[in-house]
């Protein structure tokens, strides 16, 4: 459905699913977690059941058979959601373009090409906008009314038990929001600052802000979808020649969807089909770096997709905080096997550099999506005009005031809406955070024993969510800890290694 949401039969069969199989399979979940629950032996399982029995217990306070429609709604809408982003496009020299394709303009050295396509891509967005805002109002009260049934005040307190976060508290990400104003934002605007001098420019606007300012030209690591195959499995396979040849495998079975096309669905995903233990992965490559770093972070899930094939299905899938965890540690472990797609040295230190200021930059993103999540739904009663501006001072908080919106404020106020997240997997956005966070700690030790580091990392994969997200990360080598402490220990690290690349 993802690989072709203009097929009105594969959206059907979609709808279908979402509207006739779930519904009644929540039903029969939760009977079978009663039975599970109730059998005599349920209190006596060994201490490597913890995650499985905490889980039961979990799914079994927060399950309410009235709330079935309310979800199954609110899925729908997200799928509707979906199928407008799918349908954006511009035009550009006669050609219509997918928003990754003209995004790859974005990395053009031509200040006015790039304001160009930049402003066409927003008014583009923004005339979707309130079809978006629509859905999403609708969304809101849909949630709020899934917590009241569930006995919560609030949905960002109901959404943080769903997702299963018993390794730390809403406290904790106010914690981590907090650290990533004062740590991250004031590296960020030094970025800005770079920026700004490096292109010469008065005031950095918008536009300025994908441009490489290391190079006079975009770089151009691969042309086709195969080509990006092809480095990825050669970097995977000098990294582990076993984890190039899962990749390979994927390839052989079809289950690779990488290139942009009209009608596809924006953004990434690895899907772990847990028969045969083979992921399937999708994205929209259009040829550019951030193609390379997102296949790299899929293949991260798909290995770990591999790796947890023979764990019991019961505790095969980890939370969000270890799935992202071997992600973004891939991206890292990577880094310095880029001569794959930049030969050239100068090309590759580039590409490397901004890698690591993307590690630092995201950070700020993230804080502020979670943030924002968190604020419309303890404010479910909000107006847009309310919504608009806390979206304005989250951005703010956490970026800074370097860039200069003065024309573009509309477009600052939805920039929000491109974020799939928001609306498909709710609150599913701060794991991205805390993982980066991990990713960078294991960076470091990869730097000063690979071997050990490597294989810290594989077994820590490989225990699936048989033991808590603390021990993982342990198991990884590292700490599972976002403390303002550890957030400059890690931002700080990355942010000397950049300047001294």
């Amino acid at each position: 459905m993802s690989c072709d949401s203009l097929d009105e039969e594969k959206q059907q069969a979609f709808q279908d699913f979402v509207q006739n199989f779930s519904p009644p399979l929540s039903v029969y979940e939760d009977k079978f977690n009663h039975k599970i629950y109730q059998h005599p032996n349920f209190g006596d399982l060994p201490a490597e059941y913890l995650t499985f029995v905490r889980s039961v217990k979990q799914q079994l306070d927060l399950f309410r058979e009235e709330s079935i429609p309310l979800m199954t709604a609110s899925t729908t809408l997200g799928q509707k959601y979906a199928t407008i982003n799918a349908s954006i496009t511009i035009e550009h020299e006669g050609k219509d373009l997918t928003p990754q394709q003209a995004g790859k303009l974005l990395d053009a050295q031509d200040r006015e090409l790039r304001r160009r396509v930049w402003e066409k891509l927003s008014k583009r967005r923004a005339q979707d906008q309130e079809a978006i805002e629509d859905i999403f109002d609708e969304m809101i009260q849909l949630r709020h009314k899934i917590a009241l049934q569930a006995g919560f005040d609030t949905y960002t307190d109901y959404r943080f038990v769903d997702r299963g976060r018993f390794d730390y508290t809403i406290k904790d990400t106010h914690d981590f929001h907090q650290a990533v104003e004062q740590v991250v934002k004031p590296v960020c605007e030094w970025f800005h600052q770079e920026r700004k001098a490096a292109l010469g420019v008065e005031t950095l606007r918008p536009y300025d802000l994908q441009v490489d300012i290391f190079g006079s030209e975009p770089l151009a690591p691969f042309q086709t979808a195969q080509e990006l195959f092809e480095g990825a499995e050669r970097i995977l396979t000098r990294l582990k020649p076993e984890l190039g040849e899962m990749l390979r495998i994927m390839d052989e079975r079809g289950f690779m969807d990488l290139g942009s096309r009209k009608g596809k669905m924006p953004g990434g995903y690895n899907y772990p089909l847990m028969e045969t233990g083979i992921p399937f992965v999708f994205m929209n490559a259009a040829g550019s770096t951030s193609d390379v770093i997102t296949l790299l972070h899929e293949s991260g899930h798909a290995v770990h997709s591999f790796l947890t094939r023979d764990v019991p299905l019961s505790q095969r899938n980890p939370p969000s905080e270890v799935a992202e965890l071997a992600a973004m540690t891939m991206e890292m472990l990577c880094l310095d096997k880029y001569d794959e797609f930049y030969p050239d040295p100068a090309d590759r230190s580039r590409a490397q550099k901004n890698q690591l200021y993307r590690c630092i930059s995201v950070l700020s993103w993230i804080a502020a999506v979670d943030a924002f999540q968190q604020w419309v739904y303890d404010h479910p009663g909000h107006s847009r005009e309310e919504r608009a501006q806390a979206w304005q001072e989250l951005y703010v908080r956490f970026h800074g005031e370097t860039v200069d919106w003065t024309g573009y404020e509309p477009f600052l106020h939805g920039q929000w809406l491109k974020q799939s997240h928001i609306f498909e997997h709710p609150f599913y956005y701060i794991e991205y955070g805390l993982a980066q966070l991990g990713a960078l700690a294991i960076w470091k030790n990869y730097r000063t024993d690979p071997g050990t580091c490597l294989q810290n990392y594989l077994s820590a994969l490989s225990l699936g969510y048989t033991k808590t997200i603390p021990e993982i990360y342990e198991a990884a080598g590292i700490k599972f800890d976002f403390s303002e402490a550890y957030v400059a220990q890690s931002v700080n690290d990355c942010f000397e290694a950049y300047k001294s690349w």
